[in-house]
């Protein structure tokens, strides 16, 4: 074996390792995954530009600055500063993203297709916004974001497969079944937080009720 396709090798080895790590904490919704997604995305920054991936290896740069982010929302974020809660989308916010997310690929398939020798521009494209998308979703801890990355990874599987980026491809064989343990332990969260919510609302109510019925009495 060539001594940079053994160097590829051994980087791609670690990113895996690292961007499995990132998976699984992320599922526990763990705030160091985080971490874990910094240092992958910037090794594949370098991996995906030397296989001419040109869309995915810009996408890890991003990945790279939407980790820090991450990091500070999940531990900083949401109204009481204490980390961001699980929350949902209504289907035509979902409706508004997907087509946002045809809209970009179109475009950004065109420019490389015309102006790059990039392969699967319109593929890598898809995968880059919709992944651009998706993270966002992730760091404001979006219950359905794994129901996107179900699709992402389905397509970028293949993409690795044909670029011979084994170790990637087996990451994201493994990503799919991941995602759909996250997707549903999210939503258990989800849930319980709902369930959680409602009796918060409704003691709340019960007492402002009580309060008030109880000053009502006292002027009488």
């Amino acid at each position: 074996m060539p001594q940079f396709m053994q160097t590829i090798f051994t980087l791609e080895g670690l990113a895996v390792v690292l961007a499995l790590a990132y998976l699984l904490l992320a599922t526990f919704e763990n705030a160091w995954c985080w971490l874990c997604a910094l240092l992958s995305s910037a090794l594949y920054v370098l991996i995906f530009w030397d296989v001419n991936l040109l869309m995915e290896s810009g996408l890890n740069v991003f990945y790279m600055v939407m980790a820090y982010l991450g990091w500070q929302q999940w531990q900083r974020g949401g109204s009481q500063h204490n980390g961001v809660s699980i929350v949902t989308l209504l289907w035509w916010q979902h409706g508004l993203l997907a087509a946002l997310i045809v809209v970009l690929a179109l475009v950004n398939g065109w420019l490389l297709h015309t102006y790059t020798a990039a392969d699967w521009p319109f593929v890598d494209s898809f995968t880059t916004w919709g992944s651009v998308i998706t993270t966002f979703l992730v760091v404001r801890k979006v219950l359905e974001n794994w129901l996107y990355w179900l699709l992402l990874d389905s397509i970028a599987l293949y993409l690795y497969l044909d670029k011979e980026l084994y170790l990637t491809a087996l990451l994201f064989g493994l990503y799919l079944v991941i995602v759909i343990f996250g997707y549903l332990r999210w939503r258990k969260v989800w849930l319980r937080q709902s369930i959680g919510y409602s009796i918060t609302g409704t003691a709340n109510c019960l007492a402002n009720s009580t309060n008030a019925t109880i000053s009502s009495s006292s002027r009488k």
